[in-house]
Parts: C-alpha cells; structure tokens; sequence
C-alpha cells in the first residue's frame, strides 16, 4: 500500500467529498497511474485569500502570506483521508473546477475512484504539523513539497497526521 497527499482547492475538495472522486490535469497523469487499489490519499487544501466585497474577488494564494489587507485568510490544512477504490481511468465530463491561476482549458481527466478513511469535522491546520513531517524537508520552504497534484508521503506521516486529526482542537 501506497500513502499519497493529494493538492486541491476548498472548491475541489467539496467534489471530492461528494462524489468520492479524485482527478488530476493531464501534466499529472503519470502520477495517478502510479496509484492503485487500497493505496490512502490524503486531502490537502491550499490556503486561500477570500477578497473583501470592495472588489468581489475570490483569490488562492497558494501556501504563501497575505499583506493585511482585510481580506480573510483560510489557512492550508488537511481535511480528510480516503482509499483508492479503482484502477485510474479517463474521463472528461466536467466535474472538478479548474483553478484560476491554472492556465488553458483543463477537467482534470485523469481519475480514482474513493472511499472515506475519515472526514475531518474540523480541518487539520496544515503549518502546525510542518515539524514532524518526514516528507517536508525544506520546513521554510515548505510549499515546494505539495506544488504537485499529488505525491507519496512515508507511512509515518500518514499516521501521524491520522494521529493529530484524533487529538483535541482548539
């Protein structure tokens, strides 16, 4: 069995959630196909800066700072973890949004089927678990780990994060 962290949106996520899908853009497709049956994935979602009213824009940041702005800050965390339950597959029917700093025409057609590990109720912040993570070599410039749709991580981490999900919050 293979653990993997998968790099989404909160757009995203809710089709993933919903439909127990994961799809990754053509550039991925190696990736995905290097994933199988029973395989977990781990759902990471990128911080994001919800734009104030004043100019009704939705912006994702990727993982880096905000200036102060006023504009609200949802921090990069991990909200789930799931089973692959298929063998990869294509297919183009339009599911998944592409991100608007994603150049051209892009559906993410290159798919897993999914099964629920666990929801997180309340995201797991993603930052606070940097520290112990195996896979986070660069601990500044950790970002560059998750610029990809999605990587193997060691088991430990993913027990570790299965961990700090169980652990009180807040």
């Amino acid at each position: 069995m293979t653990v993997w962290i998968a790099s989404t949106n909160r757009e995203n996520w809710e089709v993933i959630r919903e439909k127990n899908l994961w799809g990754v853009p053509k550039r991925n497709k190696n990736s995905i196909e290097r994933s199988n049956p029973k395989d977990k994935i781990l759902i990471f979602v990128k911080q994001e800066v919800v734009r104030q009213e004043k100019t009704g824009k939705v912006a994702g940041t990727g993982a880096g700072e905000c200036e102060d702005t006023g504009d609200e800050v949802i921090q990069s965390a991990i909200t789930g973890a799931f089973e692959i339950i298929s063998e990869p597959f294509e297919d183009e029917s339009l599911v998944f949004k592409k991100p608007p700093t994603m150049p051209g025409e892009e559906f993410f057609p290159y798919r897993v089927k999914l099964k629920p590990v666990e929801i997180f109720e309340e995201p797991l912040d993603f930052k606070s678990l940097i520290p112990k993570l195996e896979f986070i070599t660069n601990k500044k410039q950790w970002t560059g780990h998750l610029r990809t749709a999605m990587r193997t991580i060691p088991d430990a981490d993913y027990e570790y994060i299965m961990k700090a999900a169980k652990t009180p919050r807040g």
